[in-house]
């Protein structure tokens, strides 16, 4: 289901993703519910819940980098 903010994200989401990420997350993730809703835009078999996470994780791993000791830290424009 689509998220009205930050706060309504699931927990793995908020508590590892700082405010700008969690932000993209969800937006895009709201942005697939509705572009995925039809089970025909779908590939695969993938639940419209597992299309949407897919695609907010791809969208903020573009803008987003994981260090080596777990934190998020956005990427710097070169």
């Amino acid at each position: 289901m689509p998220y009205n903010t930050n706060n309504d994200l699931p927990k793995r989401v908020r508590n590892n993703l700082p405010q700008g990420a969690q932000t993209i997350f969800r937006k895009v993730f709201n942005e697939s519910y509705i572009k995925y809703a039809d089970p025909i835009k779908r590939k695969r078999n993938d639940s419209l819940e597992e299309v949407c996470n897919k695609v907010a994780w791809f969208v903020v791993k573009k803008k987003y980098a994981k260090r080596k000791d777990g934190i998020w830290v956005k990427k710097l424009k070169l």
